[in-house]
C-alpha cells in the first residue's frame, strides 16, 4: 500500500489543530483534498470541522529559538523575562519585522510595492511615524521589580497587566536594596530626581550619610517579620501588606505592542530616567532586540538617537548657520523661559560635540 503523503506543514513538523495552534498528527482534522474555490498555493483545502487553513509554504521557524522564556536578571533580586510573543512562528530566514512589512502592504496598498526591501520599508515607517503597523507585533513580559519601579513603570497605560496580589497572597522576602556606591544625591535642577553619587570613596561625611541610607533600608526590612506574625495571627493579608515599603518586589505580567514598547524604552532608557527602571528597559532591549532587528536599528537611528527641534529653536539654529547675528546661539532666541533656554544651550553642546 502506498505510503499517505505529507502536507508540507507536516513535512516540516508542523499540525495544526482546531484553533490553529501546534497539534500532534492524531489529534489534527482531517483535510480533504479538495481546495477551496480561488485557494492560493499552500492552501490545505477544507478539513472535516469545515474550516479552510492555509498551510505555509515554507518551514517556520520560532523567532524565540524555541524556548519557553528568556530572563535577564536585574537589579539584586529583580528579573526580566521575555515569555511569549507574536508572531512566534515566522517563515524560514525572517524574524517579527515580517509581521510589520505585511501589516504595513495591506494598509498602504499598491503604493508600497515601490519599496522592494522590507528594511527599507521598515525605516520608512519609522521615520514618518507610521506607526500602526508595528502594533501587529506583542511581546508578552514576565518581570520582578521593586513596587516604586512598578509604580513609575504603570504610569504606561498602553499594555495589559495582571499583578501579583498581595490580597491573596503573602509577599515574598525580597527587598532592593542599593550598594554604598549606588546612592544618589537630589538634583538640584530636577525635583523628581537624583543624578550625583554620594562620594563613599572619597568624602567620610558622605560615607558616613551612604551608611545611614542603607542602614535605614535595612531597619524598614526589619518589620517583614512582624507582618507575617500579624497575618498569622488573624490580620487580613489585604491590611497587613499596607505597612510594607515600596522598595518590597512585586510581580507582573506586562503585555504590550512593538510600537508603545519602543515608546516606553524611549523614555526609560533616556539619561533622565530613575537609574533602576532604566536597568530594566535597557534588559528590555536586549531580549527583544533579535526578534525585530530591523525595527529596533530604525528606533535607534530615528527615536533614540535622535533630537527634537522646537519650530524657535530651528529658527535660532538657521540664524546660526547663516551668521547672520552674532547673538544667534543666545537662549532667548528660543525662549524667556530658563528651563527651555537651558534645554536648547544642551542641545547646542549635544550638535558642537559630533563635529568635534
Amino acid at each position: 500500500m502506498a505510503e499517505p503523503s505529507l502536507s508540507s506543514s507536516q513535512r516540516n513538523g508542523i499540525n495544526l489543530s482546531h484553533d490553529g495552534s501546534p497539534t500532534r498528527a492524531s489529534e489534527a482534522p482531517q483535510i480533504t483534498e479538495t481546495k477551496p474555490a480561488g485557494g492560493q498555493p499552500g492552501s490545505g483545502g477544507i478539513g472535516s470541522d469545515g474550516i479552510a487553513r492555509t498551510l505555509p509554504d515554507v518551514p517556520m521557524i520560532d523567532v524565540m529559538g524555541g524556548a519557553s522564556r528568556a530572563q535577564i536578571n536585574v537589579l539584586d533580586h529583580g528579573f526580566i523575562a521575555l515569555v511569549d510573543c507574536m508572531p512566534r512562528l515566522v517563515p524560514q530566514g525572517q524574524t517579527a519585522d515580517a509581521a510589520i512589512v505585511q501589516a504595513a502592504r495591506v494598509s498602504y496598498g499598491h503604493g508600497t510595492k515601490k519599496v522592494n526591501e522590507d528594511r527599507g520599508l521598515i525605516r520608512y515607517l519609522l521615520r514618518h511615524r507610521h506607526t500602526t503597523p508595528f502594533e501587529m507585533v506583542e511581546l508578552k513580559f514576565h518581570v520582578c521589580m521593586p513596587i516604586f519601579v512598578a509604580r513609575q513603570w504603570i504610569r504606561h497605560r498602553t499594555a495589559n497587566v495582571n499583578e501579583y496580589s498581595a490580597r491573596y497572597s503573602i509577599l515574598p522576602d525580597r527587598f532592593y536594596t542599593p550598594n554604598l556606591d549606588q546612592v544618589r544625591k537630589q538634583s538640584t535642577a530636577n525635583r523628581q530626581g537624583g543624578e550625583e553619587l554620594f562620594r563613599v570613596h572619597d568624602d567620610a561625611q558622605e560615607l558616613k550619610t551612604a551608611q545611614d541610607f542603607v542602614k535605614y533600608l535595612d531597619d524598614v526590612e526589619g518589620f517583614y517579620q512582624r507582618y507575617l506574625s500579624l497575618t498569622e495571627q488573624g490580620v487580613s493579608r489585604e491590611m497587613a501588606r499596607i505597612g510594607l515599603p515600596v522598595n518590597m518586589y512585586t510581580e507582573w505580567y506586562w503585555k504590550c505592542d512593538l510600537h508603545n514598547t519602543l515608546r516606553f524604552l524611549s523614555l526609560r532608557i533616556d539619561s533622565h530616567a530613575q537609574a533602576e527602571i532604566r536597568a530594566f528597559a535597557e534588559a528590555m532591549l536586549k531580549l527583544i532586540e533579535p526578534l525585530a532587528p530591523f525595527t529596533i536599528e530604525a528606533w535607534r537611528d530615528y527615536d533614540l538617537g535622535a533630537m527634537q527641534l522646537s519650530r524657535l529653536e530651528i529658527e535660532a539654529l538657521q540664524r546660526l548657520l547663516a551668521g547672520t547675528s552674532v547673538n544667534a546661539a543666545d537662549g532667548a532666541l528660543v525662549s524667556d523661559n530658563s528651563r527651555e533656554r537651558a534645554e536648547w544651550a544642551s542641545k547646542l553642546e549635544k550638535l558642537a560635540k559630533g563635529s568635534t
